[in-house]
């Protein structure tokens, strides 16, 4: 009976973090590619920011269909997205290619993680009636990341001036459907 009792405690409560679980290994994921990108490992870099696009994915997923949505799996998301989407894409896209232009480079990395962390926090404090107002950092994270596989096909410009273009897409006030 005891056992009984302690199993079915640990698997409601299993159940209840389970989003959470997802989130964190968005993160996990996140901060392994923040270190495999100043270890000069690109390409594995650009595969977590990926992984960690699909644990994002399912994360709020999980969660509305176990009903388990709470306000902190809401402010942990936002924490994990910011490393993962923010400063894991940018940082990627800085060693590999914008630290040629120096300070400009910098502020531009900079701008954009700013910008995302602008947007992440905009988004829990409004109401969400089924629109994202601004471009999701997910989104912006994964064009950037995707960009990753240009570089030998555009000139370093280009990547300033997307990455310039992401930032203000992210603060935008436009109206995206949820999809």
């Amino acid at each position: 009976m005891f056992l009984s009792d302690y199993l079915d405690h640990t698997l409601k409560k299993l159940k209840t973090h389970t989003a959470n679980i997802l989130t964190l290994t968005n993160l996990a994921l996140g901060g392994l590619s923040v270190i495999f990108t100043m270890k000069g490992q690109f390409n594995a870099s650009l595969l977590l920011i990926f992984l960690a696009a699909l644990a994002d994915r399912f994360d709020g997923t999980v969660a509305r269909k176990l009903h388990i949505e709470s306000e902190l799996g809401k402010q942990l998301d936002s924490m994990s997205d910011i490393i993962s989407f923010g400063v894991a894409p940018a940082l990627l896209i800085y060693q590999s290619l914008l630290h040629d232009f120096g300070a400009p480079g910098a502020f531009f990395t900079i701008l954009y993680i700013g910008c995302g962390a602008f947007r992440l926090a905009r988004f829990n404090i409004t109401e969400n009636n089924g629109y994202f107002s601004g471009l999701p950092i997910t989104a912006a994270g994964v064009l950037l990341t995707l960009s990753y596989l240009t570089i030998h096909y555009f000139p370093p410009q280009f990547f300033i001036f997307l990455i310039m273009i992401l930032s203000f897409l992210m603060v935008g006030t436009f109206k995206l459907k949820k999809m």
